[in-house]
């Protein structure tokens, strides 16, 4: 796999590190930044930023996967998103839509964005055909419950059950138009899954290379790193890059995070340390950089 074809677009991809995925929430019930943003402008020019930042995708979400609230209508989906993903289109980023809705990525690709980031795993049949019609790229994800649900089935092998589970929703895809190599698949850490499960998805995650499709991993700010850090969300971010490390070690072709810039510097040095960049040989730190006064 060296591409992803999103809409006209076409994403390579990198074999020394994974792409980011930066992350919008229009969402004022996010975990993490719910309502730090709360209009499209500042929206916008957080989606702006991140891929000023490095960010190959910037995933736009209208609600939050919490459990602790019911679904949102439709309608005030739309009413979130729409808006900022046609004008990060418009600027010119890969748009994805965070959606398990077909109405709802259908309005997105309307306006602009190339993908859609299901995270129910295909709960809504339409959806698919929606990604189909558009040519639009599509994220599979892994989960044994219902949007917005809170669930922990019990899993013999969850490794196992993630392999069959995108096994066969790829199969499914396929056979409703999407094709093979606008793909993507994440096994849903954290989605119907107990802190253990979620590190053990992660340490064996290079047996998901036999699916043969992109690998997203989305680790950031997620109950795992909480819960063996003891840090609340905001404060997870150490947590985060060592899942990112883990990530890029398997082989994962994307990785969806909050702070991109920090990501994109430990991917930067990660690949410098590891060989797998070449460094100019007059490398030096600009005289700018040496020294920071303290604040005031």
């Amino acid at each position: 796999m060296t591409s992803l074809r999103l809409g006209e677009r076409e994403l390579a991809l990198d074999h020394a590190g994974p792409l980011l995925m930066g992350i919008v929430n229009a969402s004022p019930e996010s975990f993490s930044d719910g309502g730090l943003r709360p209009d499209a402008d500042a929206q916008v020019a957080h989606g702006l930023r991140l891929r000023e930042e490095g960010a190959a995708i910037v995933d736009v979400g209208g609600e939050s996967g919490v459990t602790s609230r019911p679904p949102i209508e439709a309608a005030e989906e739309l009413r979130r998103v729409v808006p900022v993903v046609e004008r990060l289109s418009d600027a010119g980023a890969t748009v994805s839509i965070d959606t398990w809705k077909a109405p709802v990525a259908r309005a997105a690709l309307d306006a602009g964005a190339a993908m859609v980031n299901d995270p129910s795993g295909g709960h809504d049949p339409e959806l698919i055909l929606v990604c189909a019609e558009h040519d639009a790229g599509l994220v599979l994800t892994h989960t044994r419950a219902a949007p917005k649900v809170k669930a922990f089935p019990a899993y013999d092998d969850v490794v196992a059950d993630v392999l069959a589970f995108l096994t066969e929703r790829l199969a499914m895809a396929v056979k409703r138009g999407v094709s093979s190599d606008r793909i993507v698949v994440d096994p849903g850490v954290d989605l119907a899954k107990t802190p253990a499960q979620s590190v053990e998805i992660l340490r064996r995650l290079e047996e998901m290379q036999t699916l043969d499709r992109p690998i997203l991993l989305a680790p950031s700010r997620k109950d795992f790193v909480g819960a063996l850090t003891g840090r609340a969300p905001a404060a997870r971010l150490a947590g985060t890059l060592a899942a990112v490390d883990r990530g890029a070690s398997a082989g994962a072709a994307i990785v969806r995070v909050h702070d991109v810039a920090a990501t994109a510097d430990f991917l930067s040095v990660r690949a410098a340390l590891r060989g797998e960049t070449v460094l100019e040989p007059g490398l030096e730190l600009a005289e700018r950089l040496r020294r920071e006064r303290a604040a005031a």
